[in-house]
């Protein structure tokens, strides 16, 4: 039995019923075949992929409050410290009622890569709770948010571990978390990202997913002889990382046809218009079918079915395993050609599968989504600077650094030999860093 398949294995054996957290390793280490078979005998020696796979530190906590009836409410709270060999755990905090620890070691496993290939000193974490702040008055999130980093608070700092939003985690919800951090400790410093301008926020760091998809997409086209301009985009999702790459996509020359939601999806055949979309999603928190009260001519699909769409690229930015095989041959058989992912492991192993073996243009996630992160890490900068950067310096480094993103994953895959294959490039790539770090500091 090879390296790998032994240390997939225990890692199924030693964390049962985490179905998400195995679908993750399973695929980096399956990508990782080629890098860990030329070094076995050293990571074998040094049990390097048993440490890789094993976060340095799980922390479970509950979280009491109490909502506006009086009435007490308890949820579980999570962070997941997976790997500091590169920097200070940096990974966003997910508030939404499918949250456990697997779903969290699974995106905290993925971060440590994403973060390697940004090539900023950050390394990988991931934290949450299963409080869902949907339907929920400002006053129970801010009790929510304060009990939750009361807890928090013991384990973050701003050289040891600074988490970001993610799902149900918006200006908001960090603002009411940073007020708490600071209430408590008496520090004012950079220990969350994404905060309001006016308290060490960065410039473009709403835009800085949905921009960063769409640049090393466009940066993907321009390598293999096409372009973004002219093309035809359909998204999934409706949320802050599919209408910034809407954004950018139409602001690059391409038109997108469609978004969506948990509910449904809907067609716009002339192109998405976004300040609509802004309105609706934005201002009053509404949903994607409310685009047809404003726009007549576009048509709104209850359930699945986004993918169905005939189009040239298209990018899900939703959540994960959202795109299936059927899915993936739907895409190919109605004329698409590329897929790059904006959400975490919003394809199914059996789609990504099928995009490569087509010879379909596929960039993955830990790649295509890692704007958000890079940006979350210049804001940290900033903070450590006391400084503030203009909107277009920060775009054009975050620009800078997606595609420096894309030219690792490329070289990667070429020196392996699988040239074109951006999953093994980018997971080999972001692997190396990691590793380099780990071997240095010896064994911890």
């Amino acid at each position: 039995m090879s390296y790998v398949d032994e240390v997939y294995e225990r890692v199924v054996a030693q964390n049962p019923g985490e179905a998400e957290f195995h679908q993750a390793v399973k695929e980096v280490l399956d990508s990782l075949k080629l890098a860990i078979d030329a070094n076995e005998e050293k990571y074998r020696k040094m049990a390097l992929l048993e440490r890789l796979v094993e976060p340095e530190r799980i922390i479970s906590f509950r979280v009491p409050w109490v909502d506006d009836d009086g009435q007490v409410q308890v949820n579980k709270g999570y962070r997941v410290q997976f790997n500091s060999a590169i920097g200070p755990y940096k990974g966003g905090l997910r508030l939404h009622p499918s949250v456990n620890q697997s779903i969290l070691k699974f995106l905290g496993f993925e971060q440590v890569f994403k973060n390697s290939l940004t090539g900023l000193p950050i390394g990988g974490g991931k934290g949450g709770s299963n409080f869902d702040p949907k339907g929920k008055s400002d006053r129970e999130v801010m009790a929510f948010c304060q009990s939750f980093m009361t807890e928090l608070s013991k384990y973050i700092g701003a050289d040891q571990d600074v988490p970001a939003g993610d799902i149900g985690v918006g200006a908001r919800e960090i603002g009411f978390l940073y007020g708490q951090y600071k209430r408590l400790t008496g520090l004012y410093e950079g220990v969350l990202t994404g905060k309001g301008l006016t308290y060490g926020g960065s410039l473009v760091r709403t835009q800085a997913t949905g921009y960063g998809l769409v640049y090393i997409v466009d940066e993907m086209l321009k390598k293999n002889g096409k372009e973004l301009a002219g093309k035809t985009v359909v998204i999934s999702g409706s949320g802050n990382v599919a209408i910034y790459a809407t954004e950018k996509a139409q602001q690059l020359g391409a038109k997108v046809v469609a978004l969506s939601d948990s509910n449904g999806y809907v067609y716009d055949k002339d192109g998405i218009k976004l300040d609509v979309v802004k309105e609706i999603k934005e201002v009053r928190r509404g949903r994607i079918k409310e685009y047809v009260d404003k726009v007549p001519t576009a048509v709104y699909t209850e359930g699945k079915g986004i993918w169905t769409i005939p189009c040239d690229i298209a990018l899900p930015c939703a959540t994960q395993n959202e795109l299936n095989l059927d899915d993936a041959k739907a895409l190919k058989s109605n004329g698409c050609f590329a897929v790059a992912e904006g959400a975490n492991m919003p394809s199914t192993r059996e789609a990504t599968d099928f995009f490569l073996e087509n010879g379909m243009l596929f960039m993955p996630g830990k790649a295509a989504n890692a704007g958000g992160v890079a940006t979350s890490a210049l804001e940290m900068s900033q903070n450590s600077e006391r400084l503030s950067w203009s909107f277009e310096e920060v775009d054009e480094k975050l620009h800078k650094i997606m595609v420096d993103i894309f030219a690792k994953a490329d070289d990667a895959a070429k020196r392996y030999g699988v040239a074109g294959n951006y999953v093994v490039g980018a997971n080999i790539a972001g692997f190396e860093k990691v590793v380099d770090a780990m071997t240095a500091q010896g064994i911890v």
